[in-house]
């Protein structure tokens, strides 16, 4: 494992991935820590704060391209925009079980789900970072 790939890559790379390596910590934290607490509520606001910013900085990722620069991936980009301030309106409405559903979807599949891709997927820079070229 070596991060110098990582420290040469651009900048938005950079946050995309600083940022994705945040939130997986937290979101492992917020689903082991009392649910409600002031703790829990601080805590999920920078976990949502991070995942805005890592779907806001993948639309300036293009390195995989098949449609103009985009690629399934991005959809996914999108569908965190979106879901991100949905399950969070969700907690604020009293909605518990949509709130936690939607958190957990996001956490399954825009962390896990796309992380597990990019790590594991030859030519991704994260695997390259994990296992060399």
């Amino acid at each position: 494992m070596t991060l110098a790939p990582l420290f040469e890559a651009a900048g938005v790379i950079q946050l995309h991935t600083f940022a994705a390596i945040g939130a997986f910590v937290l979101g492992v934290g917020q689903f082991t820590l009392a649910k409600g607490t002031p703790w829990h509520r601080a805590t999920g606001y920078v976990w949502a704060g991070l995942m805005l910013a890592i779907a806001a900085s993948s639309l300036w990722i293009h390195t995989i391209r098949l449609w103009g620069p985009f690629s399934p991936i991005h959809i996914l980009s999108l569908v965190t925009l979106i879901g991100v301030p949905q399950a969070v309106l969700a907690a604020r409405r009293s909605d518990i079980s949509g709130h936690k559903r939607g958190m957990i979807m996001l956490f399954v599949m825009a962390l896990l789900g796309a992380g597990a891709f990019a790590a594991l997927m030859p030519g991704r820079l994260l695997h390259t970072v994990l296992f060399g070229s």
